[in-house]
């Protein structure tokens, strides 16, 4: 088995070869898309690549008019990718997207406005008309996260909320369930504890096993146990577990990042996030935090997720992280260019790409991290897909 990573840089696919033995990377090729790429997910078969993308940054930067659904061909020697078509243009900013089981929708997450909305996928595999919604959906405070639950029968939507900020109150956050069938959202239901005050919500990943649901929290730095049984997902966390190894970083720009539960079952990982800068001599630099991954036992007849290990991502702010199909390798990609202090001097450090051993304990050991050189733009997004 071979594997390949995808990277956005900005608005450029480029695709990576990797070495499973060495942690090595190297540059295979890349596509350009209509703007920076926001994220992508690939049919069941791995043959086709559907990518959201906008120029659009973030809610702070609201002059963003460029937003597009676009599908790629993947080459099955190679992973090079081909463009389909033409890109769809959307009317919004698209934060997330994901697929139905036999990639006939794309389901796709609108941060702000806040919308969830269904797309046909086209014979040709290019993105179609928007479906039209029976019932109106109420997509909660800027959603985060779309994911479709293994059974196929239901949607999840991942709505953030925000904290209080310039003299506005805190936004609640919440988790917007759906019956799903064809393209129709029906059934809408809100899972906000506390009425979603103090619960931050930015993503979700399903266990094997289909009613154990692990929420990361970004505003509140910890990670949730849900279950969901007979379509009914439980109205109050089974289980709450911190992801800082020191909790006092929370409330700086300290944040949760992607969930992943490995494919084994056995084990569920958190990326913390810090970013935040200072002044030092005229320069914005690091001010500290943690850039770690957090690693969890997950209890086999509980779910209860047991914290088993902090380790260090090898760069600043670690956006994405994805395993290989077998398990045995993670990838992660950080976002920025960002000025670090090192003793006397003051550094760039640039974008990475880490690559991590899993060993049969679940914790990671850091192979290489690759610095990207980015023309300055952003790792927004990156996936890892097996040929």
């Amino acid at each position: 088995m071979a594997l390949v990573v995808y990277a956005g840089l900005g608005e450029e696919l480029t695709c990576y070869s990797v070495d499973a033995k060495t942690g090595g990377l190297n540059r295979q090729g890349s596509v350009n898309l209509p703007a920076e790429v926001q994220y992508a997910v690939p049919d069941a078969s791995g043959e086709h690549l559907f990518v959201a993308s906008s120029n659009r940054n973030n809610e702070d930067s609201p002059n963003g008019m460029v937003h597009h659904l676009t599908t790629f061909r993947v080459a099955s020697d190679s992973g090079e990718l081909t463009l389909l078509g033409r890109s769809e243009p959307l009317q919004d900013r698209p934060i997330h997207l994901t697929r139905d089981a036999d990639a006939k929708h794309l389901l796709v997450a609108f941060s702000s406005p806040a919308s969830l909305r269904v797309y046909k996928v086209n014979a040709d595999w290019t993105p179609g008309d928007m479906v039209v919604q029976a019932e109106t959906i109420e997509p909660g405070i800027y959603p985060h996260q779309v994911r479709v639950t293994p059974d196929s029968q239901q949607v999840i939507l991942v709505a953030r909320g925000n904290n209080a900020r310039n003299g506005k109150p805190e936004e609640p956050g919440c988790l917007k369930v759906f019956d799903y069938a064809d393209g129709q959202l029906r059934n809408e239901v809100s899972i906000a504890p506390n009425g979603g005050f103090g619960f931050g919500p930015r993503h979700l990943d399903f266990h094997p096993n289909g009613h154990w649901i692990y929420v990361a929290l970004e505003r509140q730095n910890k990670i949730q146990l849900f279950d969901r049984l007979n379509g009914r997902v439980s109205e109050q966390a089974l289980f709450t577990a911190d992801t800082l190894a020191d909790p006092s970083w929370s409330g700086h720009r300290q944040m949760v990042g992607t969930v992943r539960v490995h494919p084994n079952g056995r084990f569920v990982y958190v990326a913390n996030r810090g970013d935040q800068t200072k002044d030092d001599g005229g320069q914005k630099v690091f001010a500290g935090g943690e850039n770690t991954i957090a690693v969890y036992a997950i209890d086999p007849a509980t779910g209860a997720p047991s914290l088993i290990q902090h380790v260090e991502t090898g760069g600043i702010h670690c956006r994405n992280f994805q395993f290989d199909p077998s398990g045995r390798i993670m990838i992660g990609s950080h976002v920025y260019t960002i000025k670090a202090r090192q003793g006397e001097k003051i550094v760039t450090v640039l974008p990475r790409i880490s690559i991590f051993r899993v060993g049969d304990d679940g914790r990671l050991t850091i192979m290489k991290s690759h610095d990207i050189d980015t023309a300055g733009r952003r790792i927004f997004w990156m996936g890892v897909h097996a040929l």
